[in-house]
């Protein structure tokens, strides 16, 4: 009986803590869904974190709220705390714990960077992270997908971003079950928004309706850069509406649309799209139902295109009739800007071959990833050595340092290459024979990490006789076995 008698007790003191207009100090967030769903100016309690909470402040004010919401501490977030990154990932949270987290960074001048993906911590979390961020001044980037945020998570972020009353300008959302009201209340939010610029949208549950209110969105919004719809159901009506939205948009760089069933009525209306849009600089439609007549409409737009780098188009019905109508777009288009196509899946043929050898005479920094060449395996022939292995013979034979090598291509001096420029310096250089395939393993082992960027600054202290080369080689071979 004296324990149902404690635990009445503690009951009705959490009840009053998160119903009373003047809380207690230390008292844990109060962020009652209804207001949060109304767009109401409720805060976690802490207007002023000073008084509140009296000289308490970072990890003592984190483990006073966990004491007060009765929930584990995570160690990890009170080590970190004075860090800019915080990756708690899949630490099973909740929403009490979130509730916590929450307290100590309402006035947290240093984490810029949360990561709290799978943690269970449900609307009831997301609204205690909407209200935190109305007050806090340095997180910009948050990562809260695979939370179960439904569709009362999702309009107390969008209740956050309609006013933008923070500081975020990457947010993740994926895979938290957001249906045609959260593509509602998000599209409406985001129409007005200035501040995010990379929004992950992904593995959620947005249908066409979903397609064509995103699609209104981009129609409007100024801020977004980089924007992933992939796993979704837009299919024909919702892409061709993205399309439309495409045309007068004026800042997305980032689209990728993979795995929504866009099909050739899609493709077309993004080739549309295309012949407008100035800004677009990678898009994906790979797994997309997309077959050779979905891809001859959507050359339509890659023939005109002057800005477009990056299509990914793997795992389409492609055949090699619409990879060379991809490819012939290129060579159509003298303003081109296209460095890599993917159809990684295509059976392609020698004709094939022959025509891409002749585009990349004249377009040097394409790279087009197909799959096997009929008759043969679209791989490094084993007689041939790899580029590492030249390289290193050219240098050894002209007493050379990799420094030397890489400056002799390094146009701008800054010791850091774009991959477009290395690919093309590469190709057009005589000195040590390199085929497409064997400069695209040399960028694949220079650029690991896939940044764009052949860095060889750290090369800029090795003498020749120090062979950095094959040290790397050794190790790069080690780790591809």
């Amino acid at each position: 009986m004296e324990n149902e008698s404690e635990k009445d007790t503690a009951d009705q003191n959490e009840e009053i803590s998160d119903t009373s207009e003047t809380p207690e100090p230390l008292s844990p967030p109060e962020a009652p869904a209804e207001k949060a769903t109304q767009g109401s100016d409720i805060d976690l309690e802490v207007k002023d974190p000073g008084r509140a909470f009296a000289g308490v402040t970072g990890a003592e004010l984190y483990l006073e709220a966990c004491r007060l919401m009765e929930v584990v501490p995570v160690s990890h977030f009170t080590q970190n705390l004075a860090k800019p990154y915080i990756n708690l990932n899949h630490h099973g949270l909740g929403p009490k714990g979130v509730k916590a987290i929450a307290i100590a960074l309402v006035s947290n001048a240093t984490v810029t960077h949360l990561e709290l993906e799978d943690n269970g911590i449900l609307a009831e979390g997301a609204i205690y992270m909407s209200e935190m961020l109305r007050e806090n001044c340095s997180l910009q980037e948050l990562n809260i997908s695979n939370n179960h945020l439904g569709t009362e998570g999702a309009e107390a972020i969008a209740s956050l971003l309609l006013d933008n009353a923070s500081y975020l300008y990457a947010l993740q959302l994926s895979g938290n079950n957001f249906g045609e009201e959260a593509a509602s209340c998000l599209a409406e939010a985001l129409m007005g928004n200035y501040q995010v610029k990379k929004l992950d949208l992904s593995h959620n549950e947005f249908s066409e309706k979903g397609g064509q209110l995103l699609g209104q969105m981009l129609a409007n919004n100024t801020a977004l850069e980089i924007l992933d719809l992939s796993w979704n159901h837009l299919k024909r009506k919702g892409t061709v509406a993205v399309g439309t939205g495409l045309r007068g948009n004026g800042a997305l760089k980032i689209l990728n649309l993979s795995w929504n069933s866009i099909g050739n009525e899609g493709a077309q209306a993004l080739g549309e799209a295309l012949k407008v849009n100035s800004t677009l600089v990678h898009l994906d439609i790979s797994n997309n139902q997309i077959n050779n007549e979905g891809a001859k409409k959507l050359c339509r737009g890659l023939e005109v295109n002057g800005k477009l780098e990056v299509l990914k188009m793997a795992n389409n019905p492609l055949t090699v009739e619409g990879a060379s109508a991809l490819v012939t777009s290129v060579r159509k288009n003298p303003n081109s800007m296209m460095e890599e196509i993917n159809i990684s899946n295509v059976l392609v043929n020698e004709n094939f071959i022959k025509l891409l050898d002749f585009v990349c005479q004249i377009r040097p920094e394409l790279d087009v990833i197909y799959g096997e060449v009929e008759g043969r395996i679209s791989k490094i022939p084993k007689q041939h050595p790899s580029p590492m292995k030249l390289i290193q013979k050219y240098l050894n034979e002209h007493n050379l340092r990799l420094w030397d090598f890489f400056q002799k291509i390094d146009k701008d001096g800054n010791m850091k290459i774009p991959v477009t420029a290395f690919r093309r310096a590469m190709i057009q250089q005589s000195s040590i024979p390199l085929d497409r395939v064997q400069i695209r393993e040399l960028v694949r082992q220079l650029d690991r990490n896939q940044t764009g960027i052949v860095d060889y600054s750290h090369l800029k202290d090795q003498k020749p006789a120090q062979n950095p080369v094959e040290g790397k080689m050794k190790e790069e071979e080690k780790e591809d076995k």
